[in-house]
């Protein structure tokens, strides 16, 4: 990886082996960065950049005016997301092994009195983690199905920045753990849209057609499942 600096904004840029430039402006601070071919000099890299700068800034701009949810400490009052339902944590004391009930609106979770908020931390996403495994099984069986391939194998990873990737050449996906918040259609996009990538690995109109073709109202899905 290598940095550049143009009209004060670095750039990371990241060499791979793909046929075209992408761009991405990552949340939450904006952080620019750049996948490029290797075949490609810097120079033109530079030049790809520098017709972008304006996206980029508006882009820098949206990120900036956005609200940000407030990181949890994982105290009674705060607010858990399970499959796009709103959930008001209550949290009690207990001695024993840590755990997680729902009940109603109600998201109560033991653990013990001494517990840090990293603990806490991670007994809720270990049970995200739970929540998502036995959502996908079912998921990716039916939309291997609809699309016609198959993985070699599939994981969650607790990605912030990506939804999901998909290793084409070892046909691997991996899917994020933020997805449990999300809706189950959310999901259902996701994953369709990591398995058409064993049909084309690139973002380009053949791409999107097979999306058309699959799942019709994804860009509905992806607009909510990035509002």
């Amino acid at each position: 990886m290598i940095k550049i600096t143009i009209e004060d904004i670095e750039v990371e840029i990241i060499k791979k082996d793909i046929k075209n430039l992408h761009l991405y402006v990552l949340p939450p601070e904006g952080k620019v960065r750049v996948s490029a071919p290797k075949r490609l000099r810097e120079e033109e890299i530079r030049t790809f950049i520098s017709n972008k700068i304006s996206w980029i800034k508006k882009q820098q701009l949206k990120l900036t005016n956005k609200p940000r949810q407030p990181r949890n400490e994982y105290v009674a009052g705060e607010t858990i997301y399970l499959w796009g339902v709103e959930y008001y944590l209550v949290v009690y004391y207990i001695k024993g092994i840590s755990k997680i009930e729902i009940n109603g609106s109600e998201l109560k979770l033991y653990v013990k009195k001494e517990s840090s908020v990293r603990q806490r931390e991670k007994v809720i996403l270990q049970w995200y983690r739970k929540e998502l495994k036995n959502a996908i099984s079912p998921l990716l069986y039916k939309w291997q199905s609809i699309i016609g391939v198959e993985t070699n194998s599939w994981n969650v990873k607790n990605m912030r920045t990506r939804w999901g990737t998909c290793n084409v050449k070892a046909r691997r996906i991996w899917l994020s753990l933020q997805l449990a918040k999300k809706k189950p259609i959310c999901l259902e996009y996701v994953i369709a849209h990591e398995l058409v990538h064993l049909l084309e690995k690139n973002h380009n109109s053949t791409f999107y057609a097979y999306l058309d073709k699959f799942l019709p109202n994804w860009r509905t899905i992806k607009s909510e499942l990035n509002a």
